[in-house]
């Protein structure tokens, strides 16, 4: 492993811990309002300062941050199971099965998914609870974001079914059910750990992209997209600068990721 992606390591490290520690790092939370400090500059009460009502950025990052990261893996293993049953299983089934879900897939595949989130999300009242916003944030996410991979699983799957130690297992007796589970599932690992990872940046800025449309997770409970969404009124960096951390751990975060992925590429080659 080299610097950079032992530099990476750290970086999710720290930022992983800071935003499992809010609870003891804010204590007073991310909604508490300071009605005599709004739209503060940092201070050592408030190390970046207040936002237009009052609450302090420093929680709302904090906070912010740890729904964004639990939500981004959360929805990226949800589109893994889709894709690994639906491209796994039409693969090994093959026939009807396989063309059926490849024309589904391409379907997905034609439209921009982004815009079918924005869609799907604005349907939605705006006054959902914060709670509701982040179940539906990530239902949206991992139900819209499984096509790519399920085409490679499907494509793999059935080359398996035709594999020696599968036609072995099926002349041996095994049931179809126990096959698929027991000796095709585990050859799709590979896969699907790489579907994974690949897909937690792609759902963080997915979320990123809602949140700064106002159909992300709903105040007021932060995520990077509801704080990004803060520089659109930003007239000049050199003014207030503090307002940019959540744009640098997002370019952080999401950095770190593809470094560490690009290791993992070239593992696997």
């Amino acid at each position: 492993m080299n610097l950079w992606r032992k530099l990476a390591c750290v970086i999710l490290l720290v930022v992983v811990c800071a935003s499992v520690a809010a609870n003891w790092l804010a204590p007073a939370g991310y909604a508490r309002q300071y009605r005599e400090a709004t739209n503060a500059a940092p201070s050592r009460s408030h190390w970046l300062g207040t936002d237009e009502i009052g609450r302090d950025r420093f929680a709302r990052v904090l906070y912010g941050t740890r729904i964004s990261l639990l939500l981004a893996p959360a929805a990226a293993l949800l589109s893994t199971l889709m894709a690994a049953l639906i491209g796994g299983l039409a693969g090994y089934l093959g026939g009807v099965w396989a063309r059926l879900a490849m024309a589904i897939t391409d379907l997905f595949l034609s439209l921009p998914w982004l815009f079918l989130l924005i869609t799907a999300r604005a349907l939605m009242p705006l006054n959902v609870s914060p709670l509701v916003s982040v179940l539906v944030t990530f239902l949206l996410l991992g139900l819209l974001g499984w096509t790519a991979a399920a085409r490679v699983l499907c494509t793999t799957a059935g080359a398996l079914r035709s594999a020696d130690f599968v036609r072995q297992a099926r002349a041996a007796g095994v049931p179809g059910q126990r096959l698929f589970w027991i000796h095709v599932m585990p050859n799709l690992k590979p896969v699907l750990y790489a579907q994974f990872w690949i897909s937690i940046p792609v759902f963080i800025l997915s979320e990123a992209n809602l949140g700064i449309l106002g159909l992300g997770v709903a105040e007021p409970m932060p995520s990077w997209g509801s704080l990004l969404k803060e520089l659109e009124g930003l007239l000049s960096l050199g003014d207030e600068p503090w307002k940019l951390v959540p744009l640098i751990l997002l370019v952080l975060v999401v950095m770190s990721f593809q470094l560490l992925l690009s290791r993992h590429d070239e593992v696997a080659a």
